[in-house]
């Protein structure tokens, strides 16, 4: 079943009634269903009754400012409320035999997108865990201060991490400047991982559930990594169109770290082990 204001919205822009609503596979955050009016448009619907504040305005404005870059597709917002995202329905097809190239390209295509503070327009969610966004000119203090320290503190307030844990974080986050090379902001779409990748009618990607932000173009690619990884394709023409500093490969556990301790706030102590396990292979006291 669809919220009232939703089927108030497809009236009034003259949609017609919502005549099949069927459920989508989705994440966590909110119930997702394909809309098929009695006029025979489709739309997806994403909602959430007491939806989290801005929850749904925050992943439009990510959704916008990616398609704003016209560098990959993303589902076009028809509307949002408090407690739903109305959105283009895009019918899945195979991929093409070029895909994982075309993805790599776009994803650099995205990265290219520079700003001169890290941050976003908005707070947002990554799941369905808040995601500080306010405006850094420093990159380093950005990362260690909103995504490690955030993250490890709100894992202490939630029972998960010990003082001793949050230290650890924090020394690590201390070290990220001796650690990680200097970066621009670009725009990200801050959860790449697979389930969050798709093919069109076409075969062509598209990207969804942006959790969007203004940061390091490596942390999109250590999320790629971090339940299993892309095709090689994927990195080899990413990489043809958009350098990385040496040794890349060797920093994605740094950045992944923040989605692993966002994965232990937001299911349990299953991913505690592997964010200790990161920590000692890191080096961290």
């Amino acid at each position: 079943m669809i919220l009232p204001a939703v089927s108030q919205w497809l009236a009034a822009a003259a949609f017609g009634r919502a005549e099949h609503v069927s459920p989508l596979s989705g994440g966590d955050s909110s119930e997702t269903s394909l809309v098929t009016t009695d006029r025979g448009f489709q739309f997806v619907v994403k909602q959430r009754a007491n939806a989290p504040q801005a929850m749904f305005r925050a992943e439009a404005l990510g959704l916008e400012a990616i398609a704003a870059t016209k560098s990959i597709r993303v589902p076009k917002v028809h509307h949002q409320g408090d407690a739903f995202l109305i959105l283009e329905y895009l019918p899945f097809g195979k991929r093409a035999e070029d895909y994982w190239r075309a993805l790599g390209e776009r994803l650099a295509a995205l990265h290219q997108q520079q700003q001169p503070t890290f941050g976003f327009t908005i707070d947002n969610y990554c799941g369905l865990t808040p995601q500080p966004n306010p405006r850094y000119a420093c990159g380093f203090t950005f990362f260690a201060e909103q995504r490690l320290i955030y993250q490890a503190q709100l894992a202490r307030d939630n029972g998960h991490f010990s003082r001793a844990d949050c230290h650890r974080v924090e020394f690590l986050a201390n070290k990220l400047p001796e650690l990680l090379p200097k970066q621009p902001a670009c725009l990200v779409h801050g959860d790449l991982w697979s389930g969050n990748i798709l093919a069109d009618a076409a075969g062509e990607p598209v990207l969804i559930d942006p959790a969007a932000y203004w940061g390091w173009a490596e942390t999109d690619i250590a999320m790629t990594r971090l339940f299993g990884g892309f095709a090689s394709e994927c990195y080899g023409a990413y990489l043809s169109m958009r350098t990385l500093e040496p040794g890349w490969e060797e920093r994605l556990p740094i950045y992944n770290l923040y989605h692993l301790i966002n994965h232990l706030n937001l299911f349990g102590d299953s991913y505690y082990s592997s964010i200790r396990t990161t920590l000692d292979t890191l080096g961290v006291p």
